[in-house]
């Protein structure tokens, strides 16, 4: 698979083929080739995760074509000289209101002694010195109960430009917090933005209405438990005879990021978010509210979700690794690798007195110094179980891409769509099953029937499964599917029941133009009256067929049921056979005409994007293997050096770029010809007559590059899908109709596309002749969207 790497500051991107069961280790070292950069500082990110070196992509759960942000770092030399005392006080920092102050937090902290008027607090408009006020905190982006102890001036180059959300501006100064109790703590350094009068009045849930904007307690990561306090605009209070719930927006980090619909359980203390006020509006009991201690503090996240930080209880968590105890705060050890606890008493063997090295490792993290590599010495074997020693299976998947999920879904016609693809020529070959299924032809990327129980069976795939099946190319013997244990995660299995007309057997039965018998099957009475079936042949077909591809799954037309009946099998147990013969007017891609067909197309085998093939020992040069048996195999190959593939790929594409200008002459491009009623329909639909113009271009090209230019095209801005209910607006853009109300909706009353006015009275009426015309050419488009 391939997939993208970030710089964080730059953002150069660059794409690099892997494996998802690569070590992150190893994913390092092609990182540090295409960057040029030591490993040692490089940090990679993904979905929020740093990755570590004894961690494989897949336990990320990275896909085809993720991006993962790079950051490097500059080498620090960092001395320590403070030994791992663990205490309680330091890990649990507040017993209400946990708050641990990010880096930055701690930078911001820190009083510019060269400043001569550093002590002197300037005056504000809001606040002043001694008000307790509510501070949004750096790392967490949440709010916690704060003393305001200093006003001074911003000195800084760079000011903080104004969040449009908040109700005041910045005004250049700096307050200086101290986190109320947290003494542990040093003050911190926030702008206006970032500090407001002390939330105090608690709101009744009864007085709760639709739009209020509170402060309510929530758990980004487990929204079961506790958490700190954010922000939320109430979207809807939800009652029942377990208990009232709110849904809302809740606001989250310095930049307010709005997470929406978050379902809050926490209703016990929904706090008014209280407004600015000016200090010459102040009113002497304004004074005393702000000037006053809070007698209660906020309940704030559990330090142990497991425990629940209760001190009774043992706890493997947050208490010793090995007994859970959490007494003699004193004689505990913090691992320098995973930052656990041990008791010292608890060790084998036990310590008695603080270890004299500034770091210290558990067992489970610290290296055994036999296994330790000296210079000249041989490289030893390890005991020691990690998460490489997970997998044995040296299989690799196709790099990825044979079991890699689909990253986009065919949309011009309705997943139950029987009949040919609108776009898709008979012979079209594509690499992987999941890009057979992104093209609309066979929708399960694994199985091998699609279809439905009560409507039929839209395509199957010939991929020499089971030892019964027959192919004689415009006809074959397909067997049924079922009547294997496939327990234990197998993929496949000998027949070990009988197969029932069921399910996928009986969605391909209503395929034949006869009455369904579920005992002895049945014979169409005019087999091309049947529903089609668009079948593909897969590569491993090849050792049973001589009509299958070489490789890939290629796209073989339309065929027809012409019978079905049960039968047993060389197993001993009773299949369900299907006979197809092959009904469609495009030749088939093995026959001569078909070949031909195929070549003035210019057909070839589709490769994923960002694909690149790889060369095979067997293209080596110094392979024993005579040059003519020397082959190609693109099918899961390995890539071994990324350098040496691209130098390959870029051989071929010059090779390939000959062939073409040395054979142009000779071959000629079958150019689509618009049907009459398509020419008529393009006629009709006036207002677009430029688009149609740039459109009919591509008709000397084929039929799907025709479509594919229809579909970008008409393609709607705001849902990217073909326009469905189509305006044509004054401007000459084309909007879906749903889209366009709910620009209006939300006060909106422009084009999505240049902005232009259209007025709160525009008439949204649908350009008729244009959706017919999609219709034509796109069937079934608007099946699922109406």
């Amino acid at each position: 698979m391939y997939v993208q790497v970030r710089m964080m500051d730059t953002g150069v991107s660059v794409t690099i083929p892997t494996s998802r069961t690569a070590l992150v280790k190893d994913f390092k070292t092609l990182v540090e080739k295409k960057f040029h950069v030591k490993s040692e500082n490089l940090r990679l990110f993904f979905a929020g995760k740093q990755l570590e070196n004894q961690y494989r992509l897949f336990d990320y759960s990275i896909n085809v074509n993720d991006v993962i942000q790079l950051m490097v770092r500059a080498a620090v030399n960092e001395n320590s000289s403070q030994k791992k005392s663990v205490s309680k006080v330091t890990t649990k920092l507040c017993k209400n209101e946990t708050h641990i102050p990010s880096s930055s937090s701690a930078a911001s902290s820190a009083s510019d002694k060269s400043d001569a008027d550093d002590d002197i607090s300037v005056e504000s408009k809001y606040f002043k010195v001694g008000d307790y006020v509510d501070m949004k905190d750096y790392h967490y982006g949440s709010w916690f109960i704060g003393k305001l102890i200093k006003i001074k001036k911003d000195n800084a180059l760079v000011e903080k430009p104004n969040d449009p959300k908040s109700p005041v501006k910045n005004d250049g100064l700096l307050y200086v917090v101290a986190i109320e109790g947290c003494p542990e703590e040093l003050p911190i350094e926030v702008h206006l933005q970032e500090i407001r009068p002390h939330a105090s009045e608690i709101l009744p849930l009864e007085k709760l209405k639709i739009n209020d904007q509170v402060l309510m307690n929530y758990n980004v990561d487990y929204p079961q438990e506790r958490g700190y306090w954010y922000d939320v605009l109430v979207k809807e209070v939800k009652k029942s005879r377990r208990g009232h719930e709110i849904i809302g927006d809740v606001s989250v980090g310095i930049d307010n990021v709005v997470l929406k619909n978050c379902h809050l359980m926490f209703l016990d203390d929904i706090y008014k978010v209280k407004p600015y006020k000016l200090l010459i509006e102040r009113t002497p009991e304004d004074d005393k509210i702000m000037q006053t201690q809070p007698t209660v503090m906020r309940a704030g996240a559990l330090y142990c979700i497991k425990c629940k930080d209760n001190m009774e209880k043992s706890c493997k968590e947050c208490g010793c690794r090995i007994c859970g105890g959490k007494d003699n705060e004193d004689k505990q050890l913090m691992c320098d690798e995973c930052n656990h606890p041990y008791h010292m008493v608890c060790l084998n063997p036990p310590l008695n007195e603080m270890p004299g090295d500034d770091d210290w490792y558990c067992p489970s993290c610290k290296n055994d110094e036999n296994e330790i590599v000296k210079a000249g010495e041989k490289l030893k074997a390890s005991k020691k179980k990690g998460p490489e020693s997970i997998s044995t299976s040296k299989r690799d998947w196709g790099k990825g891409m044979a079991c890699v999920g689909r990253t986009k879904k065919c949309n011009i016609v309705p997943s139950n769509h029987f009949g040919p693809i609108p776009g898709v020529e008979v012979g079209t070959t594509w690499l992987f099953r999941v890009q057979v299924s992104e093209a609309g032809i066979h929708r399960p990327p694994v199985g091998g029937i699609h279809g439905r129980d009560n409507q039929g069976a839209f395509s199957i795939v010939l991929s020499g499964g089971y030892e019964d099946d027959v192919d004689n190319g415009d006809e074959f013997l397909y067997t049924g599917s079922g009547g294997r244990d496939l327990s234990g995660n197998k993929r496949t299995a000998l027949q070990s029941c009988d197969q029932e007309l069921t399910r996928y057997n009986r969605a391909l039965a209503l395929n034949c133009n006869a009455k369904i018998d579920n005992e002895k099957g049945a014979t169409a009475v005019d087999w091309k009256k049947g529903k089609p079936v668009r079948v593909i042949r897969n590569y491993k077909l090849r050792k049973h067929s001589k009509y299958a591809p070489e490789l890939g799954n290629r796209y073989d037309g339309l065929y027809k049921v012409v019978k079905y009946y049960p039968e047993t099998g060389i197993s001993g147990f009773t299949v369900w056979r299907f006979v197809l013969r092959r009904d469609d007017p495009i030749p088939a891609p093995w026959t001569a005409q078909g070949k031909k067909r195929m070549t003035q197309l210019g057909l070839k085998i589709i490769y994923p994007e960002n694909y690149i093939p790889a060369v095979t020992a067997t293209n080596d040069p110094k392979s024993k293997l005579p040059r003519s048996k020397r082959k190609r195999t693109l099918q899961e190959a390995d890539i071994e050096d990324n350098e040496q593939c691209e130098s390959n790929n870029s051989k071929c594409n010059l090779l390939e770029k000959e062939d073409n200008n040395a054979n142009s002459k000779k071959k000629m491009k079958i150019q689509y010809k618009l049907e009459k009623e398509a020419d008529e329909f393009i006629k009709a639909d006036v207002a677009n007559r430029k688009y149609w113009d740039d459109c009919k271009e591509m008709l000397n090209q084929g039929k799907k590059a025709f479509l594919d230019r229809v579909e970008e095209t008409f393609s709607c801005i705001c849902c990217q899908e073909i326009v469905f209910e189509p305006i044509t607006t004054e401007c000459s853009h084309n909007i879906c109709k749903g889209c366009l109300k709910r620009s209006f909706n939300a006060q909106v009353f422009q084009c999505p596309s240049c902005r232009a006015e259209l007025g709160k009275t525009y008439p949204m009426s649908i350009n008729t002749k244009l959706a017919n015309t999609l219709l034509y050419l796109f069937p079934g488009y608007n099946t699922e969207r109406s």
